[in-house]
């Protein structure tokens, strides 16, 4: 299996924590804003966003709730979801694929020796569109996958519709993809991953996170927001 120990770079605070008085109580609050690695006890929130977002536009889920709980079992460390205040509101959900172009069996399997990371789903919760949030959850993930040694480029597959919004986070068009849902067709898009030696340069920093990712809420994005 992948190791994910060089996730830390991008899953740290951004802001220095400050001190806190010892003869002052913390007080037990929660992140403002943090992503981290989704798990099984995530799954019903995903699949919420993921059908809403997802079943009223074209009537089929990309992934279904057991499918959910199969990936985030299987290969939870492919996971991204933001969380605020203790509540999710966006999430990526991605596994290992070993062949060149996307099939069927990319659908429902995780491939753990490969290096293609498959990005299934990017979803949004609906109050929390069009406030930047799927460009910069994309871009994390994109960078967090440079601290996976093994993973070499991302694809996904995406109606025609979402392709100017995908070709803005540096996806390019690999071709229409073989696959397709019902009368649904998908254009395959692909993102090369490099950087891995400067992260084994810096081994000496990467560790599991002792707190989670801090976000900045930078531009409103101006496009689809998935």
């Amino acid at each position: 299996m992948m190791s994910v120990v060089g996730a830390q770079p991008f899953i740290k605070p951004m802001q220095p924590t400050p001190s806190v008085s010892p003869c002052i109580q913390r007080r037990h609050t929660l992140p403002a804003s943090e992503v981290r690695p989704l798990n099984t006890q995530d799954a019903i929130s995903v699949f919420e966003i993921e059908r809403e977002a997802f079943i009223s536009v074209s009537g089929e889920c990309p992934l279904h709730l057991d499918e959910v709980r199969h990936f985030l079992t299987l290969c939870p460390e492919l996971s991204m979801g933001w969380i605020e205040e203790g509540r999710l509101v966006a999430f990526i959900i991605g596994s290992l694929w070993d062949q060149d172009r996307l099939t069927t069996d990319a659908l429902t399997l995780h491939k753990p020796r490969g290096s293609t990371a498959h990005i299934h789903i990017l979803a949004v919760h609906r109050t929390f569109r069009q406030q930047g949030k799927g460009p910069i959850l994309m871009w994390r993930y994109l960078q967090y996958l440079r601290c996976l040694p093994n993973v070499r480029r991302a694809v996904l597959m995406c109606e025609d519709v979402l392709i100017p919004f995908y070709r803005k986070s540096g996806f390019k068009v690999l071709g229409r993809c073989a696959i397709t849902v019902a009368n649904l067709t998908f254009t395959e898009m692909w993102y090369p991953i490099s950087g891995h030696s400067y992260m084994r340069r810096n081994s000496e920093a990467i560790r599991f996170p002792q707190y989670p990712l801090t976000l900045p809420l930078t531009k409103t994005d101006e496009h689809v927001d998935v």
